[in-house]
């Protein structure tokens, strides 16, 4: 039915009618949805103020926008429904239908060890793997895979326990915001002498967020100040009670590091599973679980460690993970066998796949190379559009006096990581009580005590909101994130200059920022000495130019050993120039400065303004 015209252009009008979309969708196909002339919704952006072509991806507020406008109602199908619709569009099911009940056969619990850091999480996996190793064994060493299977004898019977050994919880929350679970238990690490700190309470809330039964040990019981008694008491106002005041956590004493009390944790694993969850798996269907974790190798290429969680992976079976695909070339488990086939629960490291994986990636095995092909090609364009319609211009605290002028925002989302709780708690309090009238509001998403993380980082994306480092940096990936993100990270090492900062933002009257750019660096290769003029450095220049008059700082072994140094000579053989470009040598003079040695590299930078966009 024909409608009244859209900003002129006569279009179908939805009344009510939903439309499903992946997201990065096109106009093009918005417009094959509701049998509609691309061209005709281009124009249809224009009116509304937005230029973007017939096949680009785009955001889902843009494609909400036009449905809206249009009397349409978009839903957004989401990864893994899209990622569900794909595998049917195959004819494989993916998932938990496993066959009736005569096929499923136990299988070993999966855990991971979380907890606050220096609490004796990975000393604890090293004592867990100790106690596992194999009389006669090579030297006992392991092959680390990120993932390992242990035995432990309880009622006189052999169970044995899967521990996904992971850095932080980096895995653990990326395979839950994927949706897919791939812990049954948590052990929390909590240290005695210390008890809960900040990341207990993180790994915990990760932990009860994804639905898992939690397991504590109490480590470090023989170091000095020890109070197993207060930790107890502390987790209870989390909702974590002790069996012996009457909960329903089993907590076990322990010390990592003298091997104390290892088996009766293992059993506490087991009797926690056996008690909460039923554990079983179909082990005669095709393989299907997850990516772990995966790198390249210079030798061996992408190399994946994958986890089964139902049916048996085989050498030479062809398998999908995430957008990288291909047959089994080899698998080894985590004591470097080679090894034939892997069952539910069992991790293996595997060989074969024709690009890296990402942690938490779905896999699953498939009968043709040429399906698995087609899978991890429309995964990776998926991706793609997804990627290319993300919102990378996000609010950062130069253009929020524009936005908030624009009636876009009525309120400033912050999250603050500082380098102690108490200037966490002060730089909190000092900003809330920023008197900027009543249009807007400041919002402390989240404050934490240690360096800025992805997971903030991602918080950040989610929520638009602008990330405060006070007296701490950036950790890991971070900052690589927050760059393809673009998320606004901001670093204080004074409480005044962030609360001014942000106040000037919400007033919009942000001064001028500066960034470092780096002109050119020097390396000495001789030190002459001058009555008149003290230490003279014979140079290299190495990369870029060294101009006199510039700022420069001295690197020795790659740590800086001096900041804010002036170049204020600068020769070429017997004459006084102001520059010397890279490829030639030089003589240069730090003023009073004299600590140079052989080696020592001097780099020089200016300041200069950040243009505003």
């Amino acid at each position: 039915m024909q409608a009244p015209s859209v900003g002129g252009i006569m279009l179908p009008r939805g009344n009510g009618q939903i439309v499903r979309l992946s997201r990065g969708a096109s106009l093009t196909d918005f417009a094959e949805k509701i049998n509609a002339n691309p061209a005709s919704l281009v124009q249809v952006m224009l009116n509304l103020g937005e230029m973007v072509t017939a096949t680009q991806s785009v955001s889902d507020e843009t494609l909400q926008l036009l449905a809206d406008e249009m009397n349409y109602v978009v839903e957004i199908v989401s990864p893994e429904e899209e990622d569900r619709e794909l595998l049917e569009s195959f004819d494989i099911e993916f998932g938990e239908n496993e066959g009736g009940e005569e096929m499923l056969v136990s299988r070993p619990p999966v855990v991971t060890v979380m907890g606050h850091v220096d609490h004796g999480k990975t000393r604890l996996l090293d004592a867990i793997r100790k106690t596992n190793v194999v009389a006669g064994e090579a030297g006992g060493i392991t092959q680390h895979i990120g993932a390992y299977q242990v035995a432990t004898e309880v009622n006189d019977e052999e169970r044995r326990i899967t521990f996904i050994d992971t850095p932080g919880h980096e895995a653990f929350t990326a395979m839950r915001a994927r949706g897919a679970k791939s812990t049954d238990i948590a052990i929390l690490v909590v240290a005695a002498n210390d008890g809960v700190m900040p990341q207990t309470i993180e790994a915990l809330n990760h932990a009860k967020a994804a639905d898992v039964p939690i397991v504590v040990a109490v480590n470090k019981i023989d170091v000095e100040g020890a109070d197993p008694t207060k930790v107890r008491g502390q987790l209870t106002e989390y909702g974590l009670v002790a069996e012996e005041y009457g909960g329903d956590t089993m907590f076990v004493d322990i010390s990592a590091k003298q091997g104390l009390h290892i088996d009766e944790l293992l059993e506490a694993v087991v009797l926690t599973a056996d008690a909460a969850l039923d554990l079983r798996a179909n082990a005669e269907q095709d393989a299907q679980g997850l990516a772990i974790e995966a790198h390249l190798d210079r030798g061996r290429g992408a190399v994946a460690t994958v986890l089964v969680q139902r049916g048996t992976l085989r050498v030479g079976d062809t398998m999908v993970a995430g957008d990288a695909y291909g047959r089994v070339r080899a698998m080894f488990d985590d004591k470097g066998n080679n090894v034939e086939e892997a069952g539910p629960s069992t991790p293996v490291l595997v060989l074969g796949l024709t690009n890296v994986p990402g942690a938490g990636d779905n896999f699953l095995v498939v009968d043709e190379d040429r399906t698995a092909r087609q899978i991890a090609e429309k995964r990776a364009a998926r991706e793609r559009n997804a990627a290319f319609a993300k919102r990378t211009r996000r609010v950062s605290l130069e253009d929020l006096d524009k936005v908030l002028k624009a009636g876009e925002v009525q309120q400033l989302n912050l999250i603050i990581k500082g380098d102690a709780s108490g200037s966490v708690e002060a730089l909190e309090s000092s900003l809330l009580q920023l008197d900027v009238g009543e249009e807007v509001d400041i919002r402390v998403l989240h404050r934490g005590v240690g360096a800025v993380t992805e997971t903030d980082i991602d918080l950040a994306t989610g929520s638009d909101a602008i990330v405060i480092g006070f007296n701490v940096r950036a950790e890991g990936r971070a900052t690589q994130r927050a760059e393809r993100e673009g998320v606004d990270v901001r670093y204080y090492s004074v409480i005044y200059q962030a609360i001014e900062e942000i106040e000037a933002a919400l007033k919009g009257m942000l001064k001028p920022e500066y960034e470092e750019v780096e002109l050119g660096t020097a390396e000495i290769r001789e030190v002459f000495k001058s009555s008149k003029l003290g230490n003279i450095a014979g140079v290299l220049i190495r990369s870029g130019e060294v101009r006199r008059n510039t700022k420069a700082r001295l690197l020795r072994d790659g740590k800086v050993i001096a900041e804010n140094l002036t170049i204020e000579g600068l020769r070429r053989f017997k004459d006084d120039v102001t520059e010397i470009r890279e490829g030639f040598e030089g003589g240069i003079n730090l003023g009073n400065f004299n600590d140079i040695k052989v080696d020592d590299v001097i780099a020089t930078y200016e300041m200069r303004e950040k243009p505003r966009g």
